[in-house]
């Protein structure tokens, strides 16, 4: 007897499939927290260029990580993982604040600090690499139209900001190439001042608010004994 299997579950058969490989799924594990470039895997991963472009190559083929060219080094690559339910990241972060650092301050970071504050009880803070003057008018709307206020809000220097317990987790590209001291995490948001539409900052807002929900359940606040 011939059995037509739904698409759907054909695509969910070999997503597992290619879960189930321990290297693999330690890239996810990895991913579920921040993107990364192949390099970066492999070296936290201690695993050899051709392994590990092998095991990249299966998981895009099963549609759980994507590609993106880094708007800093055009040279570079990241890796994110696409959304998938049930896949909740292991390893628990302890850190005294989380502090998101962008280019500019203007946007990205403002937008991802107040998502968190409104998500986790762990403080959250802000920060640019090269800030400017005043947070851009659309990041401004843009909270205002998910119920966040962005009122008190400033722009600030990371090197005013950093504290050495905070976990920091750099959203554009330039930010993450820059920072060169300290673990962090990468999220490779794409820059909505480019476009400067209204569109391209509720992408950056619904992106960051993903990111936020599989983050925040990760981190405790430094010395919490609850676990």
């Amino acid at each position: 007897m011939n059995i037509e299997w739904s698409p759907g579950l054909v695509e969910r058969a070999r997503l597992h499939a290619a879960l189930g490989e321990p290297a693999r799924l330690a890239i996810v594990d990895l991913l579920a927290l921040g993107d990364a470039s192949p390099s970066e895997l492999g070296q936290a991963l201690g695993l050899p260029s051709n392994l590990l472009a092998h095991h990249v190559k299966t998981l895009e083929q099963a549609g759980a990580v994507e590609r993106s060219r880094s708007e800093g080094d055009h040279r570079r690559t990241y890796l994110r993982l696409r959304v998938l339910h049930d896949l909740a990241p292991t390893g628990a972060r302890e850190a005294s604040r989380v502090v998101f650092v962008c280019t500019h301050n203007s946007a990205r970071s403002q937008l991802a600090a107040a998502l968190w504050t409104r998500r986790s009880h762990v403080p959250a803070a802000s920060a640019g690499t090269a800030p400017t003057s005043r947070i851009h008018p659309l990041t401004v709307a843009t909270a205002r139209d998910h119920g966040l206020s962005l009122a008190r809000a400033r722009t600030a220097h990371v090197n005013d900001v950093l504290r050495p317990d905070d976990l920091v987790v750099a959203v554009c590209d330039n930010a993450h190439e820059e920072l060169t001291d300290g673990q962090r995490l990468h999220w490779s948001v794409p820059d909505p001042a480019k476009p400067g539409t209204g569109e391209a900052f509720e992408r950056a807002f619904h992106d960051l608010a993903e990111r936020v929900e599989r983050l925040a359940p990760a981190v405790h606040p430094l010395g919490d004994d609850d676990d």
